[in-house]
């Protein structure tokens, strides 16, 4: 039996995980968390390409998400400014990851396998871990995220790129907000646009995928300029402490979060400044750019967020890495390793460099400068309402 050991236990090595295992190989995820992913993440959007993949998964479970029939843009003064039609379903990132989690075997999975070294030759390859142990396989998948230790191990060079801007994020319980405010957003994908900013939410499922109405959550997304010395100063906690990769949310300063709070009732949409008042804990993310040029290194391959990362404009994280598992499996199911492997990198590759680019657009008007006529152009396309609501998390027409 063929084997592929993942590194990367979230939503694209489950992904590949099950697709792979019910094709007949032999799989081992490893994740360098110890303790349970399920309540992490925030909400996502799902596209018909999603579906498909978890239809050949075998699931299909018609609660995977919330259905909202259009878009509504709302104006400062929360009015409506304009709607547009566009049946969608959105999810919790939860919710799916406890879906695939419960499709694949509970002894494929294997939490706190922190990769320090790989190494390989012409029969196979062998993942070295921290505790001391070694796996071997005849593929190695790495689904490990943005900052991939596989990636840096084979191709250091390929280093994420900040965008200029960040994503205030959060979630709140539905019950908590005012008639009014839960009227006016909670049946639609709903936007918000001050100047070079976009707010938009959405309804998902609640704690532990609770999804009848008064228990879900409302999900925001909060896009902000911010050059380098601001990222600095929001990741900067109350003890004076600059947290470079990333600032736990629990450490955000409290006079960051107050901050925010008080730029959202100036700013947003009264229904939005609800919301981010109400929510118990904003974060924020810095957005980037990630392009691979190469996607295969012998007997491993790069897939999901490890390979590239279009910003979530797009809405096709989750989608793209869905993606990428079904053409490897696809492609390792109908030719020999070598030519699967170059045919995955060869049709993935083109798709992940277009999605990057298409994302790069959409996000242009956002970023703290703009550095090109390209760049000015696709800005100037990209600001109005109706630009917005008909692009965003909507599927590119490559």
């Amino acid at each position: 039996m063929k084997s592929a050991l993942i590194i990367g236990g979230s939503l694209g090595g489950l992904f590949a995980a099950n697709l792979l295992h019910r094709a007949g190989w032999n799989v081992q995820v490893c994740e360098r968390v110890t303790d349970e992913l399920s309540e992490r993440g925030a909400g996502i959007v799902t596209h018909a390409e999603l579906f498909e993949v978890l239809a050949e998964i075998g699931i299909e479970d018609a609660d995977i998400g919330i259905e909202v029939p259009g878009r509504v843009t709302l104006a400062r003064d929360g009015s409506v400014l304009g709607e547009q039609p566009y049946p969608q379903v959105l999810t919790a990132w939860g919710r799916v990851y406890s879906l695939l989690r419960a499709a694949l075997p509970a002894h494929c999975y294997h939490s706190g396998k922190q990769l320090v070294a790989l190494r390989q030759d012409d029969v196979g390859v062998c993942a070295v871990f921290a505790d001391g142990s070694e796996l071997e396989a005849d593929l190695l998948v790495a689904a490990d995220g943005i900052r991939s230790t596989v990636r840096q191990q084979l191709a250091a060079e390929v280093k994420p790129k900040y965008a200029g801007y960040v994503a205030w994020r959060g979630l709140v319980e539905e019950n908590l907000l005012s008639q009014a405010t839960h009227d006016a957003l909670c049946g639609n994908f709903a936007f918000c646009l001050p100047p070079r900013e976009q707010m938009l939410g959405y309804p998902v499922a609640g704690a532990f995928n609770a999804m009848s109405t008064g228990r879900r959550r409302y999900n925001f997304v909060w896009y902000r300029p911010a050059d380098d010395a601001e990222v600095r100063r929001l990741s900067t906690d109350a003890s004076g402490k600059v947290h470079d990769n990333g600032i736990p949310p629990p450490l955000i300063a409290p006079a960051i979060v107050a901050e925010i709070r008080s730029v959202a009732a100036q700013s947003l949409a009264p229904q939005f400044a609800e919301v981010v008042a109400k929510t118990v804990q904003p974060f924020f993310q810095p957005i980037f750019d990630l392009e691979s040029p190469q996607l295969v290194f012998g007997r491993v391959i790069l897939l999901g967020d490890a390979a590239f990362v279009a910003r979530p404009h797009c809405g096709m994280g989750v989608t793209k890495a869905a993606g990428d598992a079904l053409a490897l499996t696809r492609s390792l199911v109908r030719y020999p390793l070598a030519e699967a492997l170059a045919q995955y990198a060869a049709e993935r590759g083109g798709f992940g460099v277009r999605i990057v680019q298409h994302a790069r657009d959409l996000g242009a008007y956002m970023q703290a400068q703009l550095s090109s006529a390209g760049e000015i152009r696709m800005a100037e396309r990209y600001r109005t309402p109706e630009a917005v609501m008909r692009e965003t998390a909507v599927p590119p027409r490559f």
